[in-house]
């Protein structure tokens, strides 16, 4: 299972993951856009941080990619990480792939010095909210609803 970090020319083969595992984005957004996520993969960041300095990483499995995350670095603290997302297709579910995953961000996170990982949850996503909270996150006591979805996000806080 190997994991790597992603390239921008790669946006296609993320695209593909997309539509082959699109229950995130139709639980988060109602609908998927495969090619949009795919570029906003490699463009986006959360605010006030640099999206060259994100890491975008793949998770293979059988040589297939398997999951995709994105970690950025300045937010909410300017020494924080954050994990933008963290997505493992079905077939790769299940197997601990994810606490493998994650493991790795986390690596990448302490190697630049954050002292703690944030991400945000949907509350309509209880098994995400679920794997967080065994990986050792805890609720960070903020929370709001998304002006585009009506979705209440909570941030999860994990010490490095």
């Amino acid at each position: 299972m190997p994991i790597r970090s992603l390239d921008p020319s790669e946006a296609p083969l993320v695209a593909a993951f997309y539509r082959a595992a699109p229950d995130y984005w139709l639980l988060a957004e109602g609908a998927s856009d495969p090619d949009r996520r795919a570029h906003e993969l490699f463009t986006d960041a959360p605010p006030g941080c640099d999206p060259a300095r994100s890491d975008r990483l793949g998770l293979f499995f059988d040589g297939q990619l398997s999951g995709v995350a994105e970690v950025s670095y300045g937010f909410p603290e300017p020494a924080d990480a954050y994990l933008g997302l963290m997505l493992l297709g079905p077939w790769a579910q299940g197997a601990g792939h994810g606490r493998a995953f994650l493991a790795h961000a986390e690596t990448l996170a302490r190697d630049r010095g954050a002292p703690h990982l944030f991400l945000a949850v949907l509350e309509a996503n209880p098994r995400g909210r679920a794997f967080w909270m065994r990986e050792g996150f805890r609720a960070s006591g903020l929370s709001r609803t998304d002006p585009d979805t009506g979705h209440a996000l909570h941030r999860l806080v994990k010490d490095l």
